[in-house]
């Protein structure tokens, strides 16, 4: 296997509702939900930067393909991290996403390691973390 992921799925209890919160509410570009001519197809996909891609499945059809039941934990098992540039871009990233309807678990702080980073719930409980890591400014 090459250290390489391409694709990262959100399993979304209400599609339209997720759509809306990343296009809308964060300003993720997409074409929308595509696939609704076949059975179970119906996803939204975002093209990142460095060539990854966000796609939303609702989370029944996600645990049909994968023969995993769905979950309904909204536990801290894992977080998606999102750099930004500056420290107030933390501060800015999380109230943009709490307009959209996320919930601001962590306000931004100050870290131990010499950054500042804030975490919020998407509508379904998605963690992200917003941070700001003097070591890892990403690019304009």
């Amino acid at each position: 296997m090459k250290p390489r992921i391409t694709v990262l799925t959100l399993g979304v209890s209400d599609l339209e509702q997720a759509l809306s919160f990343y296009r809308d509410g964060l300003g993720l570009e997409t074409e929308g939900i595509i696939g609704t001519e076949f059975e179970g197809g119906a996803v939204a996909f975002f093209n990142l930067e460095g060539g990854l891609m966000l796609a939303l499945w609702p989370s029944a059809e996600l645990a049909k393909d994968s023969k995993v039941p769905a979950s309904t934990s909204t536990g801290a098992r894992f977080s998606i991290g999102h750099n930004v540039r500056t420290r107030e871009d933390v501060d800015e990233v999380l109230a943009q996403a709490q307009r959209a309807g996320a919930t601001v678990t962590s306000p931004g702080h100050d870290q131990a390691w010499g950054g500042y980073s804030g975490y919020f719930q998407d509508p379904d409980g998605h963690l992200w973390e917003v941070v700001w890591n003097p070591q890892l400014i990403p690019d304009e």
